[in-house]
């Protein structure tokens, strides 16, 4: 019995080597392995060497330039400054003050003056005076009359005295009646084919070249006739 037990001893000692060797040899594939060596870098196309451990995934590359150059550069075109050299406000678009008017003296350089006849007061002219300028003219005063052989200036009748002088915008008339006579049987009476119109400064004087007029036929005048000033219509310069 001692020798069997010894056997079997024997015979367990053997088959517990055994059993230690396959699993140093040959269990591997169940048990735990080691991790070996890191994957190699594998080659692209270009020669670079790409790892093949995964990634984290990449940010967009800003634009050139930091985002603060970028938000301070100021954009060009016709929705940014215009052409990109006017600015936001432009001065030229506000109406620029209109230039003071020109004026001057209502003259023969910037008139004409035509007389005629009418059939309303009887023995009345009327004197007609156009601007043929290109700007505004003061018709100062009255027109100061000279009839041929007449030895001094027509009287002016002073009652006529606008409230204004006349200013004419190019185009527009003024006129003056002419009384030729007074009360019948009062003066000498004197005919004229020809009258003189001088026109009056503003300080009152009057300029040397006078506008010369035929008259109407059979014209005739004494010492107690009149001139009104310059009206604005021909029914007030007719009304005295």
């Amino acid at each position: 019995m001692r020798t069997n037990r010894i056997r079997t001893t024997a015979l367990a000692a053997t088959a517990l080597v055994a059993a230690l060797s396959l699993t140093a040899c040959g269990g591997g594939n169940e048990g735990t392995r080691s991790a070996g060596p890191a994957p190699a870098a594998a080659s692209n196309t270009d020669g670079k060497l790409e790892s093949t451990a995964p990634q984290t995934p990449e940010t967009t590359a800003p634009p050139t330039g930091t985002p603060a150059e970028n938000a301070s550069t100021p954009a060009r075109g016709k929705h940014a400054g215009g052409n990109g050299n006017e600015t936001a406000h432009s001065g030229t678009e506000k109406a620029a003050p209109a230039a003071a008017t020109a004026r001057t003296a209502c003259t023969t350089a910037n008139t004409t003056v035509t007389v005629t006849e009418v059939t309303r007061p009887i023995n009345h002219l009327l004197l007609t005076l156009k601007n043929t300028g290109s700007g505004l003219c003061d018709a100062y005063y009255a027109p100061r009359l000279g009839f041929d052989g007449a030895q001094s200036v027509f009287p002016i009748l002073e009652d006529s005295k606008p409230q204004a002088v006349v200013t004419l915008a190019p185009g527009e008339e003024a006129y003056a009646g002419i009384g030729l006579t007074g009360e019948p049987g009062q003066g000498t009476l004197h005919k004229s084919k020809n009258l003189s119109v001088h026109f009056a400064k503003r300080n009152g004087s009057t300029y040397d070249t006078p506008a010369k007029l035929k008259l109407p036929a059979e014209t005739y005048w004494d010492d107690n006739g009149f001139v009104t000033y310059w009206q604005s219509d021909r029914a007030t310069a007719l009304t005295f």
